[in-house]
Parts: structure tokens; sequence; C-alpha cells
């Protein structure tokens, strides 16, 4: 992980999207500060495709992707994506499971949710649970008192022992049933509303990330950016960003704004 002044101007400047993660990446201490925001509408009125990648629920992402300066949400971990269509007035809304899936896959989590909770004193379900389509996040630090690396590493077993895909944030781990991750649906959604092959493009994306649920984006974007507190999981990833803000947080996030955009305007 080099310092994100290190990276190249003509590669700062060939950017064409940012992909980011909300959680700890705009978030700083559970909050949006004004500064990040502000940090999406310069991306987004600088002509940048703005993606936002999240473990958050559907709820949520409907409200994201109709009010905030983006293009579109990939949401709980990819179970899905939303991009709203302001001209028509209309939601684009792609699942991969469709809703008799859905409904099965909730009563397995609904039982494998007790379970967790029994085996794992301290954990909660998520308060954001209610406006999930697709998955079930326990929370290890957000609305409760933070849980140790065994109790989470204990959560996460507990998932997979019942046949789940389990990803750890830095607040909640989220598990699911079915075969796909952030970056299938990332992919998806590039295709779709962007008209973008994200294969063909990834060394002009940059993706913001800072947890372990991130690393698959993080090894497939060359120019991926983290910021500052991804330094907290070093050695337990799969994979690091190439690039790291000085900055933690929402504030990170905006020196990596700032960064591309003062490239793109020197070099045009």
């Amino acid at each position: 992980m080099r310092d994100l002044a290190l990276m190249p101007d003509d590669v700062a400047a060939g950017v064409v999207a940012v992909f980011a993660d909300i959680d700890d990446t705009l978030t700083t201490a559970g909050r949006l500060p004004a500064a990040a925001y502000a940090a999406l509408e310069r991306l987004h009125g600088a002509r940048l495709a703005v993606v936002l990648v999240t473990g958050r629920p559907a709820g949520w992402c409907d409200l994201i992707a109709r009010l905030w300066p983006v293009d579109g949400v990939v949401g709980e971990n990819g179970a899905f994506y939303f991009a709203y269509d302001h001209k028509a007035r209309r939601m684009r809304r792609r699942f991969v499971a469709d809703e008799p899936e859905r409904r099965a896959n909730r009563e397995r989590l609904d039982a494998l949710k007790e379970r967790i909770l029994a085996f794992v004193p301290g954990s909660a379900v998520a308060s954001d649970q209610l406006y999930r389509e697709a998955d079930l996040a326990i929370d290890f630090r957000e609305d409760v008192p933070p849980l140790g690396e065994a109790e989470v590493a204990r959560i996460v077993a507990l998932f997979e022992e019942a046949g789940a895909v389990a990803k750890v944030s830095s607040i909640h781990v989220n598990g699911w049933f079915g075969a796909y991750d952030k970056l299938g649906m990332a992919r998806t959604l590039a295709a779709d509303v962007l008209d973008l092959d994200l294969d063909a493009a990834r060394e002009r994306i940059v993706f913001v990330g800072d947890s372990p649920n991130d690393a698959p984006l993080f090894a497939f974007f060359p120019n991926a950016c983290g910021v500052a507190n991804v330094r907290r999981f070093a050695g337990r990833m799969e994979s690091y960003p190439a690039y790291v803000a000085a900055a933690e947080g929402g504030e990170g996030f905006v020196e990596v704004a700032a960064r591309l955009l003062r490239a793109r305007e020197d070099w045009t």
C-alpha cells in the first residue's frame, strides 16, 4: 500500500468512474461529513460515474439511489443494484435471486439468526435488518459494545457451517445464501447502467474502501484506494488497495476525490 500522493498524474487524470464503500469510507465515526457528500457531488459534476458498493440494506439503497449524486448503488454485498433514472422518473432494480428464492432464503436466515445470537453473547441483529431483502446482518460493534476477534470469527463460522457466505465489514458480519458478491453485481451495474465493460476499464476505475469485505474489489481494481483506517486490518486481508489516503473515513475519501479532480484539471 503506497501513499495516495504517489498515484501517477496520468493514472489519476484518466479515471472515468469512482466506486466506493459507505461505512467508514464515506462516513467518519458513523456520520456522513458534509465534505464527503460534497466530494461525491464534485466527482459527479465532473462527469465521472459514481457508484456506491455497500453491505447496507435495500431500504437505504433506494433512498441513496434517488437522492444522492450517484449513478447507482450495489447493496447487501452484491444481492442487487438500484439505479434511479431521473429523466424517466423510474427506479431500475436488479436482484440476483427472484422473490420466491429470497423468501425461502429469509426463512433459513431467520433460523440461523437465533443460533448465532444464542452462541455469541453480545452480538445482535443489526438495527437496519428490517430494511434488508436478501441477507442477515449481525452487529458486532455498531450499536453494541465491540466484540473481540474470536467472537467475530465465531459468527462467521456459524454462517459457514449452515452453508451461507459470510463477510466481515467494519461493523457487521453479513451472511447470505447464494453465489454472488459485490464485484459481480458491480460488473452487472456497469454494463446495464453505465454501458461500461468493467473488466476492460478496470485500470480507469478507482474503488475506495476500508475493510476485509472490500478485499475482492481491492484485488480487482489495480488503482484501488483505501482510507487510512484500512491499515487496521494489516495482515488480516487477502488483498489490499494500491494506494492509501492519509486521513480516515470520510476525510480520507475527500482526499481521494481531490487527488483525482486535481489531476483531471491539470491534465486538461
